[in-house]
């Protein structure tokens, strides 16, 4: 047997049509192609090039069969066309009829295989947006879900990817990281159904965080000169309070305004003080009050002052504390004793 069999493997997450240039060059100059559906997406492009692939129905093993069959008889190149979502099945059929003891070593087909589009960066968020939406139709649980009872999921699935950066474990960030993703995705399918004049889809979403991005870097996409970090930010900031003034409609213009009070007190605390005194407070007027809750805040800015993270210096105690105890513990249970047992003075000389 003599012949070339082409393997044309095209992605479903490009539209259909946008191939490469040896991708059409082979379509058109092929002696026979040939595909396994009459709904190939790609079908009403090709037919548009002057290109009518024929169908061939049936098992992977006898299709395998017939491209062989067909690719010894051809006086050129014979195409295959996959499937978008690949062929692995007429691929492995085709390996084990070319390496059989059927085959003639002595004349061997040629077999290629030849990308015609390629997936892009980010390209699997299609995948996330399709199988949400078919999660949304039919999965009982998925179709009950609101943006409020999706709400404390958002919140703990944020605070589990700061523990897996605190951890180091990457694959562990991956994963939490595509758990937010998730969130993202079915609170914007659920806006798809709203009725009330407040829906949107996951594109809105994504156009809005890059007209702000957009917008918050001048120096990047509008040809503004800065000098460094600190010009950086004073752009940030002004930018920010035209923003609030315009949300607002002018009636709050305040420094402070837009920071959100729904977050952990200490973060409040630390954004507060990071917003007054980038707009002119003076830093020794971020520190305690007097009043309830002052030592605290003088506290979380004294740590901002030094240049530390309040936030994540606190989880960091709180997480020594944690294994302190738990040291403790493990060598209690070890000595055939209970940790809940100890007296104040045993965990003084234990801790």
């Amino acid at each position: 047997m003599s012949g070339r069999l082409l393997l044309l493997a095209t992605t479903h997450r490009v539209a259909p049509g946008l191939l490469t240039w040896p991708a059409w060059r082979e379509l058109r100059a092929a002696a026979a192609v040939r595909t396994g559906s009459a709904e190939h997406p790609q079908l009403p492009y090709l037919r548009e090039a002057g290109v009518e692939p024929e169908v061939i129905d049936g098992p992977p093993a006898q299709v395998a069969r017939v491209l062989l069959e067909l690719t010894g008889s051809a006086t050129g190149t014979v195409l295959w066309l996959g499937a978008p979502e690949g062929d692995e099945a007429v691929l492995r059929e085709v390996g084990m009829l070319t390496t059989g003891p059927a085959m003639d070593a002595a004349d061997p087909p040629e077999i290629e295989v030849l990308h015609g589009s390629y997936d892009l960066p980010g390209a699997r968020l299609l995948d996330l947006v399709a199988t949400m939406d078919a999660l949304r139709r039919h999965c009982p649980w998925d179709r009950e879900q609101t943006h409020a009872s999706l709400a404390k999921y958002l919140i703990e699935e944020a605070y589990e990817t700061v523990e897996a950066i605190e951890s180091g474990d990457a694959a562990a960030l991956r994963e939490e990281l595509g758990d937010v993703l998730l969130q993202v995705a079915f609170h914007s399918r659920v806006a798809e159904e709203r009725t009330d004049g407040g829906g949107f889809t996951i594109d809105d979403v994504a156009a809005g965080i890059v007209d702000k991005l957009v917008r918050r870097h001048p120096h990047v996409f509008a040809g503004v000169d800065v000098a460094g970090t600190d010009d950086v930010r004073a752009n940030w900031e002004t930018i920010k309070a035209a923003e609030r003034a315009e949300k607002n409609g002018g009636t709050d213009d305040s420094m402070l305004g837009g920071v959100p009070f729904a977050q952990p007190a200490v973060l409040l605390a630390y954004a507060l003080q990071k917003r007054a005194v980038r707009n002119g407070v003076p830093e020794e007027l971020t520190g305690d009050d007097g009043g309830p809750g002052g030592e605290l805040f003088g506290a979380v800015a004294r740590e901002r002052q030094a240049g530390a993270d309040p936030e994540m210096d606190l989880r960091e105690a709180a997480r020594r504390f944690r294994e302190r105890i738990r040291a403790v513990e493990e060598a209690v249970r070890a000595e055939g004793g209970d940790p809940r047992a100890l007296s104040a003075e045993d965990w003084h000389s234990r801790i």
